[in-house]
């Protein structure tokens, strides 16, 4: 629905915004129309996303197709660079060197206040979902959005905001030109919209990279598996934890456990299914594989233990 909404939103303000680059040939209102066109076309790559990464897993993708989710997301990222960010500081640099006399300002500001609201409706609607996102993961809302495995969501509110920025740039060029006379303020404008909009493609190809190539994670994520391992009955300590994002607020978990008592390996094998089971009803763990440990190994909490993920990173959730 996020989505949804901000591509409606976006296709509409990037209409009204290239009317009023025609009529009025401000520098900082062709940007703005590049920046919702480019942002339009990126949430159709968003679309795309959710629609990929929620298709069920089979034989040939065990764990699921969520990474398509980081992959689309990461060509609506490199959308908003190449399309946003270059076009509006090219055309602000031509400007500089060329100005165009400036047309009807009033028309520039109805645009620019009706896309304001637009684009600020869908921004809150991303601000709404992350915030119910972060209330259900026990995390903060900005760190939630920003850091977690929710891609589509975080190039939402990204882009809205880069956007609500981008609006508030356009009018201060356009009102400076207005008063002062000089079309130079037009131009920078928009060239500081584009170095806004490259900021923020930076930003969201970086983080979609870095769920793509994968990694182990820990932080709060790994101690709350290694919690719902230990709080059962059966098992004494765990030796061993890797936990891996695989898709939106997805998880492939292996760990290595040592199990109570001294049994029989059939008695052993049904033991682990439960406990794999268990796991794997929670929302967020797709897959979780489990092995018995060897007795001589430490637990995962001794300091001398071998530990495989990053213990500061939380990313998934």
């Amino acid at each position: 629905m996020t989505v949804v909404i901000a591509l409606i939103a976006n296709v509409l303000v990037a209409s009204a915004k290239t009317v009023a680059a025609v009529l009025t040939g401000s520098a900082a209102m062709f940007a703005e129309a590049a920046h919702s066109w480019a942002d339009a076309g990126n949430e159709v790559f968003l679309v795309f996303a959710d629609r990929a990464a929620a298709r069920p897993r089979d034989r040939q993708h065990p764990l699921g197709f969520g990474r398509d989710a980081w992959l689309w997301s990461l060509f609506a990222a490199i959308g908003v660079f190449a399309v946003g960010a270059t076009v509006s500081i090219f055309h602000g640099i031509t400007e500089l060197a060329d100005p165009e006399p400036a047309g009807d300002y009033v028309i520039n500001y109805i645009v620019l206040a009706v896309a304001f609201v637009l684009e600020g409706t869908s921004f809150l609607q991303s601000i709404r979902q992350g915030r119910k996102r972060a209330r259900e993961t026990g995390r903060e809302f900005l760190p939630y959005v920003l850091g977690s495995s929710e891609s589509t969501l975080r190039a939402v509110f990204a882009e809205d905001g880069a956007a609500l920025i981008g609006i508030v740039l356009a009018a201060a060029g356009i009102a400076l030109h207005q008063v002062t006379g000089i079309a130079a303020f037009d131009a920078i404008a928009s060239i500081l919209i584009g170095l806004l909009l490259a900021v923020v493609a930076l930003f969201l190809i970086d983080r979609n990279r870095r769920f793509l190539i994968g990694g182990a994670q820990g932080g709060k994520l790994r101690d709350w598996i290694v919690g719902l391992l230990e709080s059962r009955p059966e098992i004494d300590h765990v030796t061993y934890l890797h936990v891996e994002v695989v898709g939106p607020n997805r998880l492939f978990v292996v760990g290595a456990v040592d199990l109570l008592g001294d049994q029989p390996e059939h008695t052993v094998a049904d033991k682990l299914r439960a406990i794999e089971d268990a796991l794997e009803a929670e929302e967020i763990i797709q897959t979780a594989v489990l092995t018995v440990a060897s007795y001589r190994e430490p637990s995962i909490h001794d300091p001398d233990a071998l530990l495989d993920a990053d213990p500061d990173a939380d990313a998934a959730r």
